[in-house]
């Protein structure tokens, strides 16, 4: 069985459509087809189901998905093991990073990184978190950075880089009314959140559930945290989100702040890659110097830290 074809039907069997899997992975949908009737023909099984209610994978499919994971990454690990052995460094690292991240957290480390590792490329790709633990599950990025929403999975490998508090961000004028209001009073408010599937608007239920409050209907739903931050700032609304959202416009004086008076008062920023036994010497080598940039950084005393440890 071919590498590509399995990749192809991993994208088949994930999105349930040709279509959408011929768009992850670059391909004509004809040419998807054609690559699934192969699979099937070279293992003599049906693969996929077909009805009215759409694409769907037959027992043998099913039983494929896992056996195909593993013969990718057996195969990834492979290539990374021989550049290891033949001392080859150069590479590509491709990172994911929500948009507040990508902006704030990572443009001078990943600079600095640069600068020492000439010999290492990089491409940064913005997308919410969900997107980017797609990505990862599927190869497309190499290592993402969000806001840990909990969950474990065995195949990946977790770090935690940063703690960040959690803020209400208002209007400049409100700030002595906000300074009185409860966790009842808040939730009067007219509060602006991201969509549902978004890690901010996960952090916005999660906040409220665990302060034992329903969570308010939000008075709009905006798509980006940096328009939120800027509609506070023209009196919309008010906002919880990270520190490091709003930081730059709390440094400009065009909102104020009061801390989140919930139980859990701050989210933790994360590193995410997939575990292998070697892992691409590009790759170890920004594992390791993010290793060096946040412990020290945890040292200088800017945030709290949380301690660690080497890649694997």
């Amino acid at each position: 069985m071919h590498p590509r074809l399995l990749k192809t039907f991993l994208a088949v069997a994930r999105s349930k459509s040709f279509t959408r899997a011929a768009q992850e992975v670059h391909l004509a949908q004809s040419s998807v087809s054609d690559q699934m009737q192969s699979l099937e023909v070279e293992l003599g099984a049906v693969l996929f189901t077909r009805s009215k209610q759409g694409l769907g994978l037959t027992q043998a499919g099913e039983t494929l998905v896992s056996y195909a994971e593993e013969m990718l990454a057996l195969a990834d690990e492979a290539r990374g093991a021989v550049v290891a052995a033949a001392g080859h460094q150069a590479g590509l690292v491709t990172i994911g990073a929500l948009e507040t991240i990508a902006a704030i957290t990572l443009p001078e480390w990943l600079s600095a990184f640069q600068s020492d590792h000439p010999d290492v490329s990089l491409q940064l790709k913005v997308a919410g978190s969900g997107d980017l633990l797609r990505k990862l599950d599927t190869g497309e990025i190499d290592l993402a950075f969000c806001f840990d929403q909990g969950g474990f999975d065995e195949r990946f490998v977790r770090r935690a880089i940063a703690t960040e508090p959690l803020i209400v961000a208002i209007h400049p004028q409100a700030k002595f009314m906000a300074r009185e209001l409860d966790l009842a009073g808040l939730a009067s408010m007219e509060f602006l959140a991201t969509e549902v599937g978004c890690a901010y608007r996960a952090m916005f239920d999660k906040a409220f559930a665990d302060a034992g409050v329903p969570a308010p209907k939000p008075s709009a739903e905006v798509g980006s945290v940096g328009a939120i931050i800027r509609l506070v700032a023209a009196g919309a609304g008010i906002a919880l989100v990270p520190r490091l959202a709003a930081a730059e416009a709390l440094d400009r004086g065009e909102i104020s702040e009061m801390s989140w008076p919930g139980s859990d008062r701050t989210v933790t920023l994360a590193m995410i890659w997939r575990r292998r036994r070697v892992q691409p010497p590009a790759l170890r080598s920004l594992l390791t110097a993010s290793i060096e940039h946040f412990a020290a950084v945890r040292s200088a005393g800017v945030r709290p830290r949380h301690a660690v440890s080497s890649p694997s």
